[in-house]
Order: structure tokens, then C-alpha cells, then sequence
């Protein structure tokens, strides 16, 4: 595809992302100041909705409350300035799967850098449209923290997108170097990249899905104290609406409270609180209808949820060791300890970037401090998580190795000449096998040197061998007893049950002969 129509087409991606997530705001407000409010201010429609919009790229927003709102609800003019910053991160994840999908799409084109450059900066301008235009007298935010936070949730996913499609197709470029350079690794380490990407991918899905399950069973278990907030909240159609739709926002937020409290760091609701699967302390909290999943109190039973960080990296690291190639002889160990280490600590610095987009503020004074603590989650997340790899990564694979059989190694217990069992000596000085293991009959026959030394005894001929004494092989006939001596052992092949068996003493006498030795019994 022509690089022009490339840069269209991730411009036209970015255009519809900022859009895509600004009408999802505007659209109910718009409803709200239709329906709700008697004599709507139109001018500040636009701000307010910016100002969502920006938070929900992780822009800090400062709300001013104004004098006549205090007199009316008797709030402490102190308060009348705060800062909102958790982010409902149901908006930053819209935009980063748009981007990513955008830099998939322009690899897999054939232009990826081209692409990813033309989405970015085109997202990039759209936000400093967005952000010099929208601030106004009641809220506002810094106007270079709501250009770069914006671009740098479009432009990190993009360029993302981009090196997978690129690795998954091909560019003919710095990504197909990086490619041969890590194929040309020793060999159990040119998989060691590929493996930590995938556990690193196996291992977020995994606590994003954890969380998602404990949020679920929190509301079902609070779904009283839930409805109980909606009732007492008092709001007609419009306003039960409005608050749903925030709520969805925040849900992905929510998710992300979850998982610290699943790992056992949990969050904070106010300054001075915590709610952990060991203890639960929180004060009065806002009339906020989901908030009413969060436990007033939590049992010791609750620790065992850690179990389940450690059951993904469990999951994880059978899935990777799966994929890791068989050897004939012991596995190498360094590269399975580098995987491991390196997605568990992967996996806690991804924890740290989740307590970091899940906290911020949530109103004036002790409000101000919500969400999980980066250290303690990451610490917890790699932990649990190594754990749970080490058990399936480090200990011996079940099952064994793959024996194949070494050069010049036996085959259905015949050793090859040249071996220990077949000396090259003449005959006189060197034994024969005294049985052939008949392959997959699970029985041994007499051997070929039993058999001559039983002709040589005529009292002493095995029961099954009913031939003439005239058909038996004659002392020094050489390579024509032989023969004869076949022929004669492939006539009594109807007496036997396993052809196979004879067909190997024949061959066994077959490879003596061609060597010109003497099969005949000696005089003595």
C-alpha cells in the first residue's frame, strides 16, 4: 500500500479516537443540560466535557466551587478548590486500543513507522486543540499536562501496534535485524525474547481477569448496600443514567483496585485507610452507588485470594514451558531462570503502572488520597507471580527428555558390528550373540550359534526342527552350506509363529557368510 494512503488512513484512526471518546462524554451531558437543568449555561458545556475527557487521559483537573454553590450547600469555603485526579480508565484504554490497532493495521501495510508518526502527531494536535480551548473559570488543568498525557496514551500503544505487526509480517527493516540477531543466539536462547513477551501478555490478562471476577463477586455480595446508595441518591431518570454511565467509566479502575486487593497490598478510600483482604479501615465515604462493594470488614479467610496471583504464574509458566523445544539430554537451566525472573519482574513493574493510573483524587480533603501503592503491589505481583513460575519453569519437565538413540546404539537388541559383542577377530576367537529379540513378539529365539552347535549333536536337535539329517548343513560346505542352511530354515518358517524371527537369523547368517567365514560345524 502506498505510504500516503498509510498516513491517511492512521491519520483518519486518530481523528476518530479523540472524536470516538469525546462524543461518549458530550452525548449524556448534552442530555443533562437539556433535562436536567432548568436554564442550561451552553458555554459551559464544552468545558465540562473536556475536562472528562482529560481526566480520563490521566489529566489532573482543578474544580473551583463557586460562592453562591457554598452558601447553598454550607461546605467550608477552604474547600472550595480541589483537585480531581483518578481517572476513569475506561477512556485511556478506548484510546490505547485504538492506537494499537492503528500501528498493527499500518505494519501489517507495509509502512509502519509512517503510520504510527502521522497517528501520533495528528492525535498530538487534536489534544492541544482540545486543550488550549476548554479551560474555563470552574475547571481547568495545566494546558501542557493535557497535550502530552493524551499524546503519550496514543503514541506508546501505536508505536506498540506497530512492532508487533511489524514482527508478525515483516519489514525489511531495523525489526527484521533484531529478528535474525536473536535467532542467531545459542541454542535455548533465541526463544528467551519471545517467551518473556508472551508470559509478560499471559500474566496481565490473567490479573486483569482475576480482578475483573473479584469486582463482580463484590457487587453481588454488596448489590444491597449498592441499591440502598441509588435510593438515597434521590435522582430521576437522567441524573440514575448519568451516574451509571460514570460508574462504567471507572469500572476498569475498579478492576485495578481489585487486583491489589487480591494480592494483599489492597487500596486506600480517604487518608489514613485501607481495605485489605487482612483488614478493612475506612471512614465515611461519598454517596458513590458502587462504592457500596467495597467490605465493611474482611475475614483472614479472604488471604487466600493471594493464591490466585500465584495460580496465573503457575498457568503462565506451564503455557511457556510447553512451548520451549525438547532435548535429547538435560534441559538448560539459565534460560528457564531468565524467563522467569524476567516476567516477574516484568509483571511487577506492570503492577506498579497499575497502582499509578488506578490512584489520584476524588474530592477535597482527606479524599485526596485513593487508589493502591505502586511499591508494595509491584513487590506482591512479582513475587506471587515468580513463585507460581518456578514451580512449572524450574522443576524437571515431566516425563523425562526425549531419548533418541545414539549413533551405532542397539535397535531391538541387535549390536551392531563393530561393537564390544562383535569384535572384528576370526570366529574361533570371538562369540555370537546367543539370542535375537524378535521385534514386538516380546520372546527370544535361539541364536544362530546354539542352532550349529545343536546340528553338530544329533541326539541333541530341538524338537521343532523335523528336517532330514540329509538336509542338514554339511561341514565345510562354506557359503553354499549356508545357502542350503537358509533355505532349509525358511522351510521350517510354517512350524514358527514369527516369520520375522527367522528372517533374521537368515539375514545373521547371511552377513557371516558374505564375510567368507565358516558355518559348518568343525571336526573336532
Amino acid at each position: 500500500m502506498h505510504r500516503l494512503l498509510v498516513a491517511l488512513l492512521a491519520a483518519l484512526d486518530a481523528v476518530l479516537a479523540a472524536a470516538g471518546g469525546i462524543a461518549v462524554i458530550l452525548a449524556p451531558l448534552a442530555l443533562l443540560w437539556v433535562f436536567g437543568v432548568g436554564d442550561p449555561d451552553w458555554g459551559a458545556l464544552w468545558p465540562a466535557s473536556a475536562a472528562v475527557w482529560h481526566l480520563g487521559h490521566l489529566v489532573p483537573v482543578t474544580v473551583t466551587l463557586p460562592d453562591t454553590y457554598l452558601a447553598a450547600t454550607g461546605i467550608d469555603p477552604s474547600l472550595s478548590t480541589f483537585t480531581l485526579s483518578l481517572a476513569p480508565l475506561a477512556l485511556a484504554a478506548f484510546t490505547a486500543l485504538f492506537a494499537a490497532r492503528s500501528g498493527a493495521r499500518a505494519a501489517e501495510a507495509g509502512a509502519a513507522v509512517t503510520g504510527w508518526l502521522s497517528g501520533s502527531v495528528v492525535f498530538a494536535g487534536l489534544a492541544a486543540l482540545v486543550g488550549v480551548s476548554a479551560n474555563a473559570e470552574l475547571v481547568a488543568s495545566e494546558v501542557w499536562l493535557a497535550i502530552l498525557l493524551p499524546s503519550l496514551l496514543f503514541f506508546v500503544p501505536s508505536f506498540i501496534g506497530a512492532f508487533v505487526g511489524s514482527w508478525r509480517v515483516g519489514d525489511d527493516g531495523p525489526v527484521d535485524v533484531l529478528r535474525e540477531r536473536i535467532e542467531r543466539l545459542p541454542h535455548g536462547w533465541a526463544e528467551v525474547p519471545a517467551l518473556i513477551v508472551r508470559g509478560l501478555a499471559l500474566t496481565t490478562l490473567g490479573l486483569i481477569a482475576v480482578g475483573a471476577v473479584v469486582v463482580v463477586a463484590g457487587l453481588i455480595a454488596g448489590s444491597g448496600q449498592v441499591i440502598g446508595l441509588y435510593q438515597a441518591s434521590n435522582a430521576d431518570a437522567i441524573g440514575a443514567i448519568v451516574i451509571a454511565l460514570g460508574q462504567l467509566m471507572y469500572l476498569p479502575t475498579l478492576v485495578l483496585w481489585a487486583v491489589a486487593f487480591t494480592a494483599g497490598p489492597g487500596f486506600a478510600l480517604g487518608t489514613d485507610t485501607a481495605v485489605t483482604p487482612a483488614a478493612t479501615q475506612v471512614g465515611a465515604l461519598p454517596g458513590i452507588p458502587v462504592l457500596g462493594a467495597v467490605p465493611d470488614t474482611t475475614s483472614s479467610w479472604l488471604l487466600l485470594l493471594a493464591l490466585l496471583p500465584v495460580g496465573i504464574g503457575a498457568l503462565t509458566g506451564w503455557m511457556l514451558r510447553s512451548r520451549m523445544p525438547r532435548t535429547t539430554g538435560p534441559e538448560p537451566f539459565g534460560p528457564r531462570l531468565v524467563v522467569a525472573v524476567a516476567v516477574s519482574v516484568l509483571t511487577g513493574g506492570v503492577g506498579a503502572l497499575f497502582a499509578l493510573a488506578s490512584t489520584g483524587s476524588i474530592g477535597p480533603g482527606r479524599l485526596a488520597d485513593t487508589g493502591p501503592e505502586p511499591g508494595p503491589l509491584a513487590l506482591a505481583l512479582g513475587l506471587e507471580v515468580l513463585v507460581g513460575l518456578a514451580i512449572l519453569l524450574l522443576s524437571p519437565r515431566l516425563g523425562g527428555e526425549t531419548d533418541e538413540p545414539s549413533q551405532g546404539a542397539s535397535v531391538s537388541g541387535v549390536e551392531p558390528a563393530g561393537s564390544d559383542l562383535w569384535p572384528s577377530a576370526p570366529r574361533a576367537d570371538r562369540g555370537v550373540p546367543a539370542r535375537l529379540a524378535a521385534p514386538g513378539a516380546g520372546r527370544e529365539m535361539p541364536g544362530w550359534s546354539s542352532a550349529a552347535a545343536s546340528q553338530h549333536d544329533s541326539d541333541a536337535r530341538p524338537a521343532t526342527d523335523e528336517r532330514p539329517d540329509s538336509a542338514r548343513p554339511v561341514p565345510g560346505a562354506g557359503a553354499a552350506s549356508t545357502d542350503a542352511a537358509g533355505e532349509e530354515l525358511g522351510e521350517s518358517a510354517s512350524v514358527s509363529d514369527d516369520d520375522d524371527v527367522h528372517a533374521r537369523i537368515r539375514a545373521a547368517w547371511a552377513r557371516e557368510s558374505d564375510r567368507g567365514i565358516d558355518d559348518g560345524p568343525r571336526a573336532p
